[in-house]
Formats: C-alpha cells, structure tokens, sequence
C-alpha cells in the first residue's frame, strides 16, 4: 500500500497502473472487476453497452437484460432520471450509490460517470452484492474513470474502423454521430453508400446468452434473403441490425419486406428454435434523421419483450402495434409499489388454484378477441358451450361488466401482467395468504 499526503490509504499501484495504460476497454473492465471483486458493466453516454465482466456471472436480472439487449431498459432509464440519478452525474464527478429496485431486478450498485475532454463519455456500474464498496474503492473508481472515458471514445472510432466505411456511416446514423445531413450524405456518396428513401430498422436478438450462435445462421439466411432485396446489416455480440429499403412509392414496404424475412427465418430454423429469437420492427420512415428513431423503437419492442417474456406469437413485434405493451413496465412499477390489486382476478386466481380452472387465461383471450366467442374458443382449443359456460363462471364470482370499455381495458392490461410476467402473478398470488 502507498498513502498520499493527505493520509488517504491509495490501492496497489501496479493494479491502477494497468488499468491507466489499457488501451482496450474489455481488459480495463476485467481488472477493475478483479480489484472490486464485482461484477462491472460499462455503457456509453446512450446507456447503450460497451464493455462488462465476464469473469462474474451473478449479474442481477436488469443487468442481464442489458447484455443480451446491448441496451438499459428503458424503463430502468426513466426510473433514474426520475429520481435525478443522470443530472447529478452530469453535475458531480464522484461515484453515486443506487439503491435497489427489487421488484424490477436491480439490486444495489454504485455508478460514475467516464468523462473525456469535458463531455460524458458513459457511466461505470458496479453491481454490489455481498458488501458495499468502501471510500478507498469509490476513490479509486474516481481516479480511473477519465481514462475510461477515453477509452469509450476510442472503441467507438476504432470499431468503426474494423466495420468498414459504409458500416461506419450506418453506425453514424443509427446513433445520430454525425454533424450536418448534407455532409453525411457527401460522404455516404463517396463510400457508395445508399441511403434509402424509405425505411425500416428491425433488430434480431436471442432469449439467453447460449443462443447467440444462431445469430450466425440468421446472417446466413439475411445474406440469401438480400439477393433481390436492398438491406443493410449491422451485427453485434447478441444482435443483428437491419436497415431494411422499401419502395419509395410504395407506403409501408418496408414493414412488408421484414415481415416476409421473418417468415423465411421461422421456416428455416424450425418453430421451436424460432422463438429463441426477440425480434423488434421500427415504424417505417423517409427523413435520414428518424433512422434512429426506428432503430430505438425497434429496441423497444425486444426490452418489452424481455420484460414479459410473452409466449409465443403473443406480443406484436412491430412498433407501430405495440399498443397498451409499451405501458406494462411502468403499470407494473406502479401497481407493485402502491400494493394494489384486481379483487376481481384475485377471485378468479383463487377459482383457478383451488378448483384446476383456467378462468384467467379464458378472460384475456376472450378480451384481447373483443368478445368473439367462436374465435376465442378456436384460440383455447375447447368448445364455444364450453367457453360459454366459463364466461357463465366468471360473471357469477365476479362484479366484471362485458358491457363497460374501461373496465375490460383495465382487466386486460391487467391480464397481460398476471399471464408474462411470473413475479406479478406470484404477488398476486401471495396477496391470498395474506
């Protein structure tokens, strides 16, 4: 050990040492997981993700999201701009301790923002489990971090580099790092780069970090698929980005192009393994600088996806059909940290346990198939008297009126939450021991 003049106990200088004259940021993030002895994930300014630890596998659930995303959850962003998390790293350069969102999967951790020349590069999370962080470990995160953010800075331009030029630009674009719209298209002109005049972005990523592998048969397939189609591809660790061209005359080709793409990618790798596959589609546009908007929409839908886990074919894939979806993550926040229930669906839960029915399932398709019942029974495979008979059993337990649009709203959005999401439908059902 070496102490400053001030008394402050300093760590080891050979381990900060390392860290200082790394010039990847994948090792920077081992040795500082090695020092803390952590696990270490590392985004850049877009909470999109840089570097992690792969050393340590205990990363909490949002964490985990985040890896297979390659993106924060949307909801878990808003949550710290909220609670001014962002501003005060904006503002102060000391490490900032957040505290847990359990029912959201994020436990405990420290974070500090890499800066480079002035400007926030990203933010270094420290995920702290079994003990917290003392004052010699936050002064040595604080130390090392403006050297991360040179780093951040660094890949970004190096990994451009690798991708190719034209790669390169579609990074510019999917990130809005580029300057003015006609110096772009100068220099997408020169790297015979077309930038098409109608658009979607549509994003492929995988349930779990052991499916990644398919995601080189999906190159294989979209390479096959662009033969007499105009697409542009971008792939990462656990995703494949697709800037998709449509007709220019022709409204929503785009969207109809991936469509028959996801059609061909299920035939080809058979159903079961077909939905290890997330998939997102961002709406369809013309103006050059709403191409990160599609690409950000896309990313919607697959962290919703993830927040779920829907069964198969049951959450729209495509942005513009999303719908009540894009609200379950902040209706869940909502209605977990105020305890409030559906008596309702608690009758119905407890029906449902106690006698072997399946009166909750019944209730969501019957609502998201607006009352058709020989629709509804086609979908449940049972017999239209048969699902007369259990909407018979639901309107005698309970005070739910078909009759009235606001309450079915609510009951299915409620459904939604109590069908995907386990932890839901688990406090509901710890509420009737209660």
């Amino acid at each position: 050990m070496t102490f400053s003049l001030l008394g402050k106990v300093r760590v080891p200088m050979e381990v900060k040492e390392l860290i200082l004259q790394a010039e990847d940021i994948h090792k920077a993030t081992e040795l500082i997981s090695s020092k803390l002895k952590k696990p270490v994930i590392i985004e850049n300014k877009n909470f999109e993700l840089v570097s992690y630890s792969s050393s340590f596998d205990d990363f909490d659930q949002t964490q985990q999201k985040t890896i297979l995303s390659k993106k924060c959850p949307i909801f878990i962003i808003d949550r710290l701009k909220k609670e001014g998390i962002v501003q005060r790293l904006e503002q102060h350069p000391e490490p900032i301790r957040v505290h847990p969102i359990e029912d959201l999967g994020f436990h405990q951790r420290v974070v500090i923002a890499a800066k480079h020349l002035g400007h926030t590069m990203g933010y270094v999370w420290v995920q702290e489990a079994d003990h917290l962080l003392d004052a010699e470990e936050m002064e040595f995160l604080e130390e090392i971090t403006p050297h991360l953010g040179k780093l951040i800075y660094d890949q970004f331009m190096k990994v451009n580099a690798k991708e190719g030029r034209k790669e390169e630009l579609l990074w510019q674009l999917l990130h809005h790092e580029y300057g003015s719209e006609s110096q772009f298209r100068h220099d997408a002109s020169l790297a015979k780069l077309q930038i098409p005049k109608r658009f979607s972005v549509m994003v492929f990523s995988v349930t779990a970090p052991q499916y990644k592998y398919m995601l080189d048969y999906l190159e294989n397939t979209v390479n096959r698929f662009r033969t007499d189609k105009k697409l542009y591809y971008l792939k990462t660790e656990f995703q494949l980005i697709m800037v998709i061209e449509g007709r220019e005359n022709e409204s929503f080709s785009s969207r109809n192009i991936a469509r028959d793409l996801i059609d061909e990618v299920k035939c080809e790798t058979g159903e079961e393994a077909f939905y290890h596959f997330l998939i997102g589609l961002g709406k369809e546009y013309k103006k050059l600088y709403n191409m990160r908007k599609s690409f950000l929409e896309a990313l919607e839908v697959i962290e919703t996806a993830n927040f779920i886990s829907p069964r198969p074919e049951s959450m729209p894939r495509e942005f513009a059909n999303l719908g009540i979806y894009r609200y379950l993550a902040a209706l869940y926040e909502k209605n977990s940290s105020e305890d409030y229930y559906s008596e309702d669906l608690l009758t119905l839960i407890k029906n449902d346990s106690d006698k072997q029915t399946e009166l909750l399932l019944t209730l969501e398709a019957y609502l998201a198939n607006n009352g058709k019942g020989k629709q509804t029974a086609n979908e449940l495979f049972i017999h239209p008297n048969t699902l007369n008979y259990r909407i018979k059993q639901i309107q005698e337990l309970t005070n739910i009126n078909f009759s009235d649009f606001n309450m079915k709203a609510y009951l299915y959005t409620e459904l939604l939450l109590l069908n995907n999401v386990e932890n839901y439908y688990q406090r509901y059902k710890s509420a009737l021991q209660k």
